[in-house]
């Protein structure tokens, strides 16, 4: 199964139009991204909570790590650089936490509303190279659509 991202994203819209609840948008997410390809082994969302710190949000799949300091693996590095991080291979990721044995591969998108930084989507897969630069640029954009007004 492959995603489409144009049906995801309008049925993303219709689900959260109106919402401002941060967390309320990040559960809403995290379920319709998971269940939108075979891809996706583990999808949530990693919350700033203070500063150089992320605790674990919604999320669909297995247990995640509950903190990720800023400084530490591929959700660190999003949230410390600010940018998506398209990893083919975790185990080439120079300080990669498993926090799950299974991943292979994995995508990181930071998400900003008006106030900056409020947390990072991390979307798992159990297979090698899993990600494109294409699944990156249309969450991107879901994201923005999302959370960039709140």
């Amino acid at each position: 199964m492959s995603v489409d991202y144009d049906d995801l994203a309008k049925r993303i819209a219709a689900l959260t139009e109106g919402e401002t609840d941060e967390v309320a948008l990040m559960a809403t997410l995290a379920c319709e991204i998971h269940h939108a390809d075979d891809r996706f082994d583990w999808t949530g969302f990693y919350r700033v909570t203070e500063p150089e710190l992320l605790k674990i949000g919604p999320y669909q799949g297995g247990h995640g790590c509950l903190v990720i300091p800023f400084s530490r693996g591929v959700c660190g590095a999003a949230a410390r650089e600010g940018r998506t991080q398209l990893v083919p291979d975790v185990e080439a990721f120079p300080g990669h936490i498993a926090c799950a044995s299974s991943t292979r591969s994995e995508l990181v998108i930071p998400v900003y509303a008006q106030r900056g930084l409020i947390a990072v989507l991390d979307i798992d897969s159990d297979q090698p190279d899993a990600f494109t630069e294409a699944d990156a640029a249309a969450l991107e954009a879901i994201l923005k659509d999302v959370f960039g007004a709140l």
